[in-house]
């Protein structure tokens, strides 16, 4: 009468996509693997929900109510399993002066802004909204070295909100290319998020394909770019983390 974890994860990668998707999104799904930041949550939810359905199934009145419940529990599980979906993803181009993007999920800020928090200078801001289907890994936009990382506390009001880049708990790395030139990326979390995960360190090496950290439940990335950057996305634009070029620079 109960599944197994593995007989949910099967679910999960075989039968909840089975809606017509674009051909990106069949790729992720082919390559779908579990991200380590969502283990403990998994199986304390998989705990949580057999021990629910084994309630209903001994003491519910009506059998249909507990097959009701069960029904409910699968749709959860599928949810938070699709929260820490995990896809593998390699960025194949040259990545020489190449911004990807940090970060699945819809355009939504392309414009100007004087960046207040690290540069007190005119940057591009180019800002990706990851909404609830969203895989929540966060990529390493550009070749270069940590030579930054600070972690703000803040709120969480909604990720689209232009103030939430400001008003979020958020964390934010810079990058420096080799030729001097910084990128900053910052982590937002939204009004789902309650931790940002972060494994880029100071005085690290880093590159396009390695992982920048995770944000759990949530929500925006932010880049900050030189305005000589050559903006590749606009706004409403789909992208895909680690794949999608934001913008080349000069």
């Amino acid at each position: 009468m109960f599944f197994s974890l593995q007989t949910y994860t099967k679910i999960f990668n075989y039968q909840l996509f089975v809606l017509p998707l674009p051909p990106q999104d069949y790729y992720l799904v082919c390559n779908m693997r579990i991200h380590k930041e969502g283990y403990k949550i998994i199986v304390t939810a998989f705990i949580l929900l057999v021990l629910l359905n084994v309630v209903f199934y001994l003491y519910a009145s009506k059998i249909i109510l507990f097959y009701f419940i069960l029904l409910v529990s699968l749709f959860v599980f599928c949810v938070v399993l699709n929260f820490f979906k995990n896809p593998r993803s390699i960025f194949t181009g040259d990545p020489d002066g190449i911004v990807v993007s940090p970060a699945d999920g819809t355009v939504v800020v392309v414009e100007e802004v004087y960046e207040n928090e690290y540069f007190h200078e005119q940057r591009i801001q180019v800002s990706v909204f990851m909404g609830i289907t969203n895989v929540h890994v966060n990529w390493i936009p550009a070749d270069g070295k940590i030579v930054h990382f600070s972690h703000q506390n803040g709120r969480f009001r909604a990720a689209y909100l232009p103030k939430s880049s400001i008003d979020n708990e958020r964390s934010t790395v810079v990058i420096e290319r080799e030729n001097g030139e910084r990128v900053l990326v910052r982590q937002i979390a939204g009004a789902m998020a309650r931790r940002i995960v972060t494994y880029a360190q100071v005085g690290q090496l880093c590159h396009i394909n390695e992982q920048l950290g995770f944000i759990k439940f949530g929500s925006r990335v932010d880049l900050f770019l030189p305005l000589t950057a050559d903006i590749k996305v606009e706004i409403d634009q789909k992208v895909y983390g680690n794949q999608t070029v934001i913008a080349q620079l000069k």
